[in-house]
């Protein structure tokens, strides 16, 4: 039944994304999904926040918010998440190794994408 939660909430996060890339902007600067993965810290720190307030959110709405739409919407949100609890937890070299790696090796892993599909850049 969890699968049920994250698939409805992955729906509406990846149309809503969807949604925000359709606002018409007159600018080479990836301003859209910037905006969105703001967006989807916020939100996602909202949703841990509520959670550990309050605690009596069911399992299954946390998965739907968290893990569906946040997911569906940027999985920036969850790195970001990610790394804020290493610094919070005062991990700071972890969490610095871990921001840096996953920026490098994710602009190196399209890099291989595409050479691996034949593509140069």
């Amino acid at each position: 039944m969890s699968f049920l939660f994250v698939a409805l909430g992955g729906a509406l996060g990846a149309v809503s994304r969807y949604a925000i890339s359709l606002i018409p902007v007159k600018t080479q600067f990836p301003i859209l999904t910037l905006v969105t993965n703001i967006l989807g810290a916020i939100l996602i720190g909202f949703i841990v926040g509520i959670t550990d307030k309050k605690g009596d959110l069911s399992p299954n709405m946390v998965l739907f918010w968290k893990t569906g739409v946040c997911g569906g919407f940027t999985t920036f949100s969850t790195f970001s998440l990610e790394a804020y609890n290493l610094f919070e937890s005062k991990a700071y070299a972890l969490g610095g190794l871990y921001v840096a790696l996953s920026v490098c090796c994710c602009i190196f892993g399209i890099l291989l994408g595409k050479k691996l599909a034949g593509v140069t850049g």
